[in-house]
Order: C-alpha cells, then structure tokens, then sequence
C-alpha cells in the first residue's frame, strides 16, 4: 500500500510504502466505541462529592412531637426535603476508569487509522520544521494543505515550534506519534503526519 507524500506548500514529492500490517486493518465500530468509552471515563475527575442524611451536621432531635401539632411528622431536620439537609444518593469520589487490555487497545487503534487511510483523511507531509514559531507560518501550511477543518498534526517528538504555532488556531491540535490514540484519530477530520511519525507508528504496532 502506497500514499502520497507532499511538501508544505501542497505538492506532490514522492511516495511512501505503508504496511498492510498497520494501515490495512479491518473497521471494528464495535472495538472502537468501546475503546472511546473508556478513554472519556478514564478523563473523568470523579471528585465531586456532597453530603448525605448521615453526614450533614445536626438533626439529632425530633423537631417535634408526632402528634398534635397539626404539622407533617418529621424525624429530623436533616431529612433530604429540608432546607440544608442531607442530598439523597449522594454523588462521592470514585474511579470511573475502565479496564481495557493492550490487544484491544492496539486494535482499535490499528482499525481507525486504517480507516483513516482509506477514507483519505491521512495527508503524510515530508517534513514539518519551522525556524520559529509563527502562527502565520502554521496556518499557510494548513491552508496549502487544504486543512480547514479539525486537524492532528503528529510529529515523531515534541517539537516546539510546531506546537507553539498551532496553539491559537483553532480546531489544530499537536501531538506526537508515541501518544497518538484512537480518540484523536476518530475526532480529527484530518491527521497531518510527517515520514519520520508515520514510521514510527509502525514500529511500535509490528
């Protein structure tokens, strides 16, 4: 399998051999959803908490006697329907992540870039270096490339001026191929990969 490969003003510069191992992978929405699922809860803080009945200070007496008075009997003034009372099921601090295995994890992965691939949303770009971090500089690129909608820029390590141009543009995220996941890949519009990126994704999923 074959794609191409551009420079930063939109041309055609060569052709890159992908393996069928990595970019060849079948569709599994299944696999996917799952995957997604557990990436947004493992994001979850889990640290609102409220107090419940039990823990609201107070409350300890009968306000007043059960009969006679011509009012609702109550038994505290802690009861969740008074006012500064205890909340019924009372949200606590917990773990929302889910457990998910490295197979599933690789394979999810594997069959959302491979539908990327094949739906031409990957654009492979020979190399993306910028003398100095320029916004400008970044969204010419983006604009020569035809990247007006959502975009991943993944490149092989952290480069600074990349990243520091993206910032304020908007819907352009950067990332680098080691954290490169599913999620990025299934929210993005398009992945801006350069050569080195691209190879360094197969080597870590042979």
């Amino acid at each position: 399998m074959q794609t191409k490969v551009l420079n930063l003003k939109g041309e055609e510069v060569g052709k890159l051999t992908l393996s069928d191992e990595v970019f060849k992978a079948p569709y599994n929405e299944a696999l996917i959803h799952q995957i997604i699922v557990a990436h947004l809860a493992a994001e979850r803080q889990g640290t609102k908490s409220t107090l419940g009945r039990s823990e609201v200070r107070g409350g300890g007496r009968k306000p007043w006697r059960q009969k006679g008075t011509g009012n609702a009997r109550q038994g505290s003034i802690r009861a969740p329907q008074w006012i500064k009372g205890g909340v019924v099921f009372a949200p606590k601090p917990r773990d929302f992540t889910k457990k998910v295995n490295k197979q599933m994890r690789r394979a999810a992965f594997l069959s959302a870039i491979s539908t990327c691939l094949a739906e031409k949303c990957l654009v492979v770009v020979d190399e993306l270096e910028l003398k100095e971090p320029k916004t400008k500089a970044m969204a010419e690129i983006l604009n020569a490339l035809h990247l007006d909608k959502r975009t991943t820029i993944v490149t092989k390590d952290v480069n600074e001026n990349v990243v520091l141009s993206a910032a304020n543009i908007p819907n352009v995220t950067v990332t680098t191929a080691a954290q490169l996941n599913t999620y990025d890949v299934v929210v993005s519009d398009k992945l801006l990969v350069t050569k080195e990126a691209i190879k360094s994704i197969e080597e870590a999923n042979k």
